[in-house]
């Protein structure tokens, strides 16, 4: 049995200077928005517990929300620790 979660991380052999330069400012609005999706995620995850509790399943709606905000905030913490230099979407949709 496979991992269920893989994260895959190709070394970059060059990066911009000039998008490294600024990366903290083009970051700004990716944290504001993740922000108020962190408040939303946590307060989803204490009702899906109890979900979990109750019925004994993770209901598909809120597992959805939860998965969309973590790859959101994974691709753009790999864009904040100079992992790539591709900029993140503003969204968690897969790819």
């Amino acid at each position: 049995m496979s991992y269920p979660i893989n994260l895959k991380i190709e070394y970059s052999e060059k990066l911009s200077r000039l998008t490294t330069f600024f990366r903290l400012l083009l970051l700004i609005p990716h944290m504001i928005v993740l922000y108020f999706l962190q408040i939303a995620a946590g307060i989803i995850l204490i009702i899906s517990w109890f979900a979990i509790i109750i019925t004994g399943k993770y209901p598909r709606s809120l597992f959805d929300f939860v998965s969309y905000y973590f790859r959101w905030c994974t691709r753009v913490n790999g864009y904040s620790y100079l992992l790539t230099d591709k900029y993140p979407p503003f969204s968690g949709n897969e790819e």
